[in-house]
């Protein structure tokens, strides 16, 4: 826990699922940041997240969401805005200059777009059964990963010489890549960014799934 907080500060709720990458990377931050939280797990395969209760939280019936204080938020890309501008230290997450800053937003939308379609759709196909194209998303992954493990070979992190939340965004669903059939072993720059995040304090894994080797 950060130092900053007292003890008996009540903790931010944090619905989930917890095989969710967009859920992960809400508690990755939040841990990131030693900001007290609370993991509440949906059951989704009985409909918790179409609950009444839940659409309170987040009409389109999505996890995550966070509960602060009577603050509540959807959207994993928004929930890291409001985390790194609202608590203690996470001001250096989300850089003010307005290059770096379209950087990061830039990086926020792979994440939403390119991942989201590729690593992210292929795990979902082969974890979940999903009606999605694997390989499709697979071709999609790689095509990404070789974009990216050019853009590493330069600079240590996705926006630049520094970590940002596009980082935290783009991490879980790469890293739990062969999960889904697709190989990381091909990008050693990609890797070596996975392990720098990972080597940071305050680091939070997701649960692992079975590798699935890819054909």
């Amino acid at each position: 826990m950060n130092p900053q907080f007292p003890a008996d500060a009540a903790p931010v709720k944090l619905y989930r699922n917890p095989k969710s990458g967009h859920s992960h990377r809400v508690e990755l931050m939040l841990s990131l940041l030693g900001v007290p939280y609370e993991l509440v797990d949906l059951d989704m395969a009985g409909g918790a997240h179409k609950a009444p209760a839940f659409l309170k939280i987040n009409p389109f019936g999505q996890v995550p969401a966070i509960d602060d204080n009577g603050t509540t938020l959807a959207d994993s890309s928004a929930i890291l805005v409001y985390l790194v501008k609202k608590y203690p230290d996470g001001h250096a997450w989300l850089p003010d200059d307005p290059v770096a800053a379209a950087e990061v937003q830039r990086w926020l939308s792979v994440a939403a777009g390119e991942i989201a379609a590729g690593p992210a759709a292929a795990r979902l196909a082969v974890l979940i059964g999903v009606p999605l194209d694997r390989d499709a998303a697979r071709a999609k992954a790689h095509r990404l990963f070789a974009v990216m493990e050019a853009i590493l070979q330069d600079r240590p992190f996705l926006a630049g010489k520094a970590i940002t939340i596009a980082d935290i965004a783009g991490y879980t669903y790469i890293a739990h890549a062969p999960e889904g059939g697709v190989s990381l072993e091909g990008y050693p720059a990609l890797r070596a960014w996975l392990a720098r995040i990972e080597a940071l304090p305050g680091f939070v894994g997701m649960v692992r799934s079975p590798v699935l080797e890819e054909t």
